[in-house]
């Protein structure tokens, strides 16, 4: 989860998914410190605000995705890291069957199809790979 629309329609689709086999969803969102590798020091309080912040984003996408009355559980994570990597570690988990992705996010061009966290993904997954392009869920 980025915040953006396309991000929202995974999670749709990720619910709706969990919904028929039985699943819990983990919605996943990643932050990196501002300045991160430029040898920069971040005081502590100051990372940790990024995470909150973070964390603040990951609970109003899903509120704004599925709502309040989800069918099935959604478990939220915010974790340090690339995009890429965040997910990647988390598609890693035993208990992953499935990586939902959505194609791009808010960092993409308007004419992409893919985004390059979504080609990476797809290259990379431990696991199995659905990504949501942009328009209605058929079954929604």
């Amino acid at each position: 989860m980025d915040g953006s629309e396309q991000s929202r329609r995974a999670l749709r689709w990720a619910v709706r998914q969990a919904e028929a086999t039985g699943a819990t969803v983990r919605a996943v969102i990643a932050w990196e410190p501002p300045f991160s590798g430029w040898g920069a020091d971040i005081p502590a309080d100051e990372e940790r605000a990024v995470g909150d912040i973070a964390e603040k984003v990951l609970a109003e996408s899903v509120e704004k995705a599925v709502g309040p009355g989800s069918p099935v559980e959604i478990r939220t994570v915010a974790a340090e890291g690339t995009a890429a990597q965040v997910l990647l570690t988390a598609a890693g988990s035993e208990d992953v069957v499935l990586l939902v992705v959505g194609s791009r996010g808010i960092g993409g061009f308007a004419g992409a199809l893919l985004g390059s966290v979504g080609q990476h993904c797809a290259q990379h997954a431990p696991c199995p790979v659905v990504i949501v392009r942009g328009g209605r869920i058929p079954w929604t």
